[in-house]
C-alpha cells in the first residue's frame, strides 16, 4: 500500500511473523516483519525466512520432539525499530498477544526507551493479529490520524477479534503439554475434533466435533458465524497449517452461503503457529464488531 503523499504523519506498521499474512499482503499493506525464531535440535531458524512448516513435520516425525519457538530479544527489536525511527517514523508494532508470548513484553522494553515506538497488544495470534495489522495500515494510509489516535482506535477493536481453529489431532498439543494423555486417547478413540478459541488473550477449548474433519469444519463455520454474529464484513481470514482441497472447499462453500464478507483471504500459518498445532489445523478469523464506526 503506497503511503499517502499528503499524510503529515510518518508512521510505519511493524509486526512479528506470527501474524501469518502472505508476502503479498505484507507488501500491499506495507507491514514490515521481524521473524520469530524456531529451534530444531541444535539449529535455530527464522520463521518465514529459512524454515517451512514441512520442516517442522519432518523434524517431529523423525525425533518425536516438538520444535522450540521464541520471540526476538529486546536488542533485536531495538535495532529493528530504530531502522524506522532513525528515519523519522513513528512505529506501531502489532504482534502476538501478551499472554501468548514474551514478544509483547520485549517490545514494551524498547517502547520505554524510544518514544516513537508504540506497541499494541492484539490479545490474539495468527491472522487474527494480521487483521489488526491490516486495519492499522488502512488508518495510516488514510492520512487522518496521529500514531496515538491509531493506537487508541486499534485498542478499541482488539477485544472483538474472533480467532479460532479446528484441530484434527491433539498429538502436537499433547507433546507441548497442552492436553493430557487421557484427553489424547479419548479424542483419538472418539474421533473428536476440538475447537481452540482465543478468549481474553488465552487459548481455551471450545466446541468439540465428533466424526470426520470435513464435516467438523462445516459445522464449525456455521457455529462460529451463528455464535459470533456481528462481523465486520470487510474481510475474513481462512488460515491453516495444511489443508486438503476438500477441507478448503467446504469452508469456502459455507462462507459463500453466508455471502456477506466483501473479501475472503486464505493464508497459511507459519512455522511458529504450526509448531503448536500440527497438520490439518484450520480456522476462520474475523473482527466481530460490526460494520460501522471504524474509520
Amino acid at each position: 500500500m503506497e503511503e499517502n503523499k499528503e499524510n503529515k504523519y510518518k508512521i510505519q506498521i511493524t509486526a512479528d511473523s506470527t501474524i501469518d499474512l502472505t508476502p503479498e499482503l505484507y507488501e500491499k499493506y506495507n507491514i514490515k516483519v521481524i521473524p520469530f525464531v524456531v529451534t530444531l535440535g541444535d539449529k535455530t531458524y527464522y520463521d518465514g525466512v529459512d524454515i517451512t512448516p514441512q520442516d517442522i513435520f519432518d523434524h517431529v516425525n523423525k525425533t518425536k520432539e516438538l520444535p522450540k519457538t521464541g520471540a526476538r530479544s529486546p536488542e533485536d527489536l531495538k535495532d529493528f525499530f530504530n531502522s524506522f525511527t532513525d528515519k523519522g517514523y513513528d512505529v506501531i508494532h502489532v504482534g502476538i498477544g501478551s499472554k501468548l508470548s514474551s514478544g509483547y513484553e520485549y517490545a514494551k522494553v524498547v517502547e520505554k526507551e524510544n518514544p516513537k515506538v508504540h506497541v499494541v497488544d492484539t490479545t490474539t495470534l495468527s491472522s487474527g493479529s494480521g487483521l489488526i495489522a491490516i486495519y492499522a495500515s488502512e488508518l495510516v494510509s488514510s492520512g487522518k490520524y496521529s500514531p496515538e489516535q491509531i493506537v487508541d482506535m486499534i485498542n478499541k477493536r482488539t477485544p472483538y477479534t474472533q480467532s479460532s481453529f479446528v484441530v484434527e489431532k491433539l498429538n502436537y498439543l499433547y507433546k507441548g503439554g497442552r492436553c493430557s494423555a487421557l484427553a489424547l486417547f479419548g479424542a483419538n478413540l472418539l474421533r473428536i475434533k476440538p475447537t481452540l478459541q482465543l478468549k481474553d488473550g488465552i487459548i481455551v477449548v471450545g466446541k468439540k466435533y465428533i466424526g470426520g474433519l470435513v464435516g467438523a469444519l462445516r459445522r464449525y463455520v456455521i457455529d462460529e458465524l451463528n455464535t459470533y454474529n456481528n462481523p465486520d464484513h470487510t474481510r475474513i481470514m481462512i488460515t491453516y497449517t495444511t489443508a486438503t482441497e476438500e477441507m478448503l472447499k467446504v469452508v469456502r462453500e459455507e462462507l459463500k452461503k453466508y455471502g456477506k464478507f466483501k473479501e475472503i483471504i486464505e493464508t497459511k500459518a507459519g512455522s511458529v503457529i504450526t509448531s503448536h498445532c500440527g497438520e490439518h489445523t484450520l480456522g476462520i478469523l474475523y473482527l466481530n464488531d460490526g460494520d460501522e464506526g471504524h474509520y
